[in-house]
């Protein structure tokens, strides 16, 4: 034994004190001298007496339970099947790439929506920004034209004042002045060239009207105007009626020759009194603000006609008034009906020399055939409002 402890002190005594292992986990542990010494390019080789070195083992870990592999349905199956390649693309699912926006004014808000970003998407629907409910409406339509003249031709303006009950309902009244009213160019160029004409009752002009109704807003909406501005727009549908009042064409203008010198007549017109007058119509009415607003129409006025009597003279009275024309009695004294208006077929024109007992004529083959007709005058109307 003792020959065997002394070999073994002998091998430690002459091992290097470079490393040493620790107590417990068998690690090799670098000494502070080994750290510090500088290390060598040559390669050392190892002493027959120096000890190996002995990798440590690692401690075994505890195994963890096993689980059981899930099982796969077939379709989980055929998902992971590959899928042959076709000629058209797959769509991505990878969502849409954002669109820069260089101006950055494109992200200001417009009334609270970016009308112009490419990015933003605005669905709204909103309540009207100006309510109508309680607020009286003027609107002024300074030119009316009649758009289906074919005996008549009228131009003219309108008036009409609105009391909104409701949002949707408002009560109306409507004035108009058809300031130019004559038979259209059609039925003068017959009387010119063929002496015939339409007949007086389809030829019965409206000079002017005055109507009560409804007016309903059924439709309402916003819209963009200039890039800055939200314009609100209604559709309005109004109806109404009332009374008007007619004339007929008793003789076109004519040229008469005075002293060598050539006169135009201006054309003679005959009362044919008051007619039951009635509308329908429907257009847009674009607000600006909460007062102002632009009103877009089309309305069809509908008016009874019947020619029987012309300038209050029926047929008994022109028939008076030719007889006693040619033995110049005085119309005053033939016992004429209480409307008629005898004096229009009296007299000379002091310029053109015109004798207006000739008319005389005329009007008896107006009333001579009495002629009744329903007229439909479908006019234009464009104006402004104004809201209060």
């Amino acid at each position: 034994m003792r020959p065997t402890s002394l070999f073994a002190f002998l091998l430690a005594v002459a091992a290097p004190p470079a490393l040493a292992q620790a107590p417990e986990s068998g690690q090799p542990i670098a000494s502070a001298e080994a750290a510090a010494a500088p290390q060598q390019e040559t390669p050392v080789t190892p002493s027959e007496v120096d000890p190996i070195p002995v990798k440590p083992e690692p401690r075994p870990s505890r195994p963890a339970p096993e689980q059981p592999a899930p099982s796969m349905s077939e379709e989980a199956l055929e998902a992971q099947t590959p899928v042959p390649a076709t000629d058209a693309p797959l769509a991505s699912s990878e969502p849409p790439e954002m669109q820069p926006v260089a101006d950055l004014s494109q992200h200001r808000l417009v009334n609270g929506a970016p009308l112009h970003n490419p990015n933003v998407s605005v669905h709204v629907v909103q309540k009207k920004r100006f309510a109508d409910e309680g607020k009286h409406e003027l609107s002024l339509y300074p030119v009316v034209a009649q758009v289906n003249g074919r005996f008549t031709q009228h131009t003219g303006s309108a008036f009409h004042y609105t009391y909104h009950l409701q949002e949707n309902f408002g009560l109306q009244v409507s004035t108009q002045y058809n300031w130019y009213s004559n038979e259209s160019l059609f039925n003068l160029e017959l009387i010119d060239k063929v002496r015939e004409q339409a007949q007086a009752a389809s030829a019965l002009l409206l000079v002017w009207g005055a109507q009560a109704g409804v007016e309903v807003t059924p439709l309402y909406g916003k819209f963009a105007f200039y890039d800055n501005h939200l314009l609100q727009f209604s559709l309005v549908i109004n109806g109404g009626a009332g009374i008007g009042s007619t004339r007929v064409l008793i003789r076109p203008d004519v040229t008469n020759q005075v002293d060598g010198e050539s006169f135009t007549v201006p054309a003679r017109f005959g009362d044919t009194g008051t007619k039951f007058l009635g509308s329908v119509g429907g257009g847009f009415r674009v607000q600006f603000g909460d007062s102002m607003a632009v009103r877009l129409e089309v309305r069809d006025q509908v008016y009874t006609a019947r020619v029987d009597r012309v300038d209050g003279c029926n047929l008994q009275d022109f028939q008076k008034l030719e007889d006693a024309r040619g033995s110049g009695k005085d119309f005053g004294s033939l016992g004429l009906s209480g409307g008629c208006q005898y004096q229009k077929f009296d007299g000379v024109d002091p310029k053109t020399r015109k004798n207006y007992r000739e008319d005389i004529v005329l009007g008896k083959d107006l009333v001579g055939n009495p002629s009744s007709d329903v007229l439909n005058n479908l006019g234009f109307y464009a104006g402004f409002s104004l809201l209060f």
